[in-house]
């Protein structure tokens, strides 16, 4: 049966020392366990002999690119070639399937011959010949059986197959499912016809100015007003769109105007809900912390409120949890805090000591008098339990930038500390640290402001301050809803969930 090879194109691949050959089959020896090759191509190139002969033990894989039909396999051979064609070109391969013969036509080529690609496992998988493949048809099916007879070969090195078929004895294939599933996407991707592929490209332009969309458009409009699916709306109108924190239904409208002053205001604020929030004058402002102290509301516990809220705007204005934490110890802001001898000082002293508990560096300036304020002293005695710095010098104030300056040097009534010596000091090493300025229940006039200030923080309602106030906040300090009635303000609170909220100007 080793003469049934002869005549076939084959690629033999020996391993990286001697390289792949290809050539046609010429002789094969079961003796001495040899195979010749003539014409033959080494890596891709010609060879110059005419012919060569491998061993078997030197083989180790062996590929069969082409069989020749019955009877013509030495034709094909021995005549009607030359050296610049490839092997068996226009060689006829026999009948096909369906009884009919095909011709098989491989391209000229003056290289190497091109290797075929091989099928791994014939047994598990179906080819599906479409009419334009009919022509290799014949040459599909006998490459197919002859793979599987030369794994044989492969793996028998030292003889050959006595029971291999003919090459052009077709082994039937099974029919099932998955074989025909097969069959019909190979015909759906394959199956078509090249010939009638156009030749010029598709004009997307022509094509679209074909289609009417005023006309399409009217059809559908017209057919939905008939059946009544818009009758809730025209096509103009866009549904409404809601952020994460508005309400979709809403039991009443919004009313941004929620607090009545009885004066006419000389400025008006607004908070980022769009809530009117009007200024009072000092003197209004002064009348409600009065009624409020009468009610209960004392100044220790408006001190102490004015002191939690302004640390945790401080302690926001320093970076909040991205920077105080237990990993950053090493990275402890500084605070300069200045407070005059009054009750706006007293609120600064509070602060600072909430500051300074929440391990934050405080550096307090207060100066000295012979007499101070009761509610100063028992704010001072409160401040040195912590771990903060009392000064009453400006020498004593550090020469480099701080992280941020509270302002509590002036006050609203007594204007005669501004002309103190010390208070002009102290104005002048602000203005020359470079470092943001928070003032706390900063005065009116602009002419009594010695500091700018970046931040403001107002209390309860804010005075109407200017430009050099920098961005005004609000505190709540707790007074009662019907404190602000019983001065004549209608109130409700603009605060929601928090203690401290921006203004913006209107």
């Amino acid at each position: 049966m080793a003469t049934d090879w002869l005549g076939s194109i084959v690629s033999i691949n020996c391993g990286e020392s001697l390289g792949v050959y290809q050539g046609r089959v010429s002789a094969v020896d079961q003796v001495s366990q040899t195979i010749s090759l003539t014409r033959p191509f080494h890596n891709g190139v010609k060879c110059l002999v005419p012919e060569v002969t491998f061993r078997a033990g030197d083989i180790t894989e062996l590929k069969i690119l082409e069989i020749p039909g019955p009877g013509d396999s030495r034709q094909c051979g021995d005549t009607q070639h030359t050296d610049t064609a490839m092997p068996g070109v226009g060689c006829q391969v026999g009948p096909s399937q369906n009884g009919t013969s095909k011709v098989l036509k491989k391209p000229m080529s003056s290289s190497a011959p091109q290797n075929i690609p091989r099928r791994t496992d014939v047994k598990s998988q179906d080819i599906v010949i479409s009419p334009q493949q009919q022509c290799s048809k014949s040459y599909m099916d006998r490459h197919m059986e002859t793979l599987s007879q030369s794994k044989g070969f492969r793996r028998r090195h030292n003889s050959w197959s006595s029971s291999s078929r003919h090459p052009n004895q077709v082994t039937p294939k099974k029919s099932g499912l998955k074989n025909g599933q097969m069959k019909s996407k190979d015909d759906e991707c394959f199956g078509d016809d090249i010939d009638e592929i156009p030749d010029t490209d598709f004009d997307f332009e022509g094509n679209l100015a074909l289609f009417d969309k005023a006309a399409v458009f009217e059809e559908i409009e017209t057919y939905e007003r008939r059946s009544g699916t818009r009758s809730r709306g025209t096509p103009s109108e866009k549904p409404a769109r809601y952020r994460h924190d508005e309400n979709i239904l809403e039991s009443e409208p919004i009313v941004y105007r929620r607090i009545v002053v009885p004066q006419n205001p000389h400025k008006e604020f607004c908070t980022d809900s769009g809530l009117v929030v009007p200024s009072v004058s000092y003197e209004l402002h002064k009348k409600l912390l009065a009624v409020a102290e009468k009610h209960g509301l004392t100044l220790e516990r408006r001190l102490e409120m004015t002191g939690v809220c302004a640390s945790q705007m401080a302690l926001s204005l320093l970076g909040g949890p991205n920077r105080l934490n237990p990993k950053n110890v090493h990275q402890r802001p500084t605070v300069a805090l200045l407070c005059g001898p009054h009750v706006k000082g007293a609120q600064g002293i509070s602060c600072g000591r909430h500051l300074s508990n929440h391990d934050v560096h405080v550096i307090l300036f207060l100066p000295n008098f012979v007499k101070m304020l009761e509610s100063i002293t028992n704010e001072l005695n409160l401040f040195s339990k912590t771990q903060g710095q009392q000064v009453s010098s400006v020498k004593d104030l550090p020469d480099t930038p701080v992280d941020l300056v509270i302002n509590c040097l002036d006050c609203h009534e007594n204007a005669f500390l501004r002309d103190q010596p010390w208070y002009k000091a102290v104005v002048d090493w602000a203005n020359q640290n470079r470092a943001p300025v928070l003032s706390i229940d900063p005065p009116i006039s602009e002419m009594e402001l010695g500091i700018d200030a970046k931040w403001s923080l107002a209390l309860g309602l804010p005075l109407p301050l200017g430009e050099r106030a920098g961005r005004v906040y609000l505190c709540d300090i707790g007074i009662p809803q019907k404190v602000f009635q019983e001065v004549g303000i209608n109130y409700h609170s603009p605060f929601g969930c928090k203690f401290v909220i921006p203004l913006h100007s209107t």
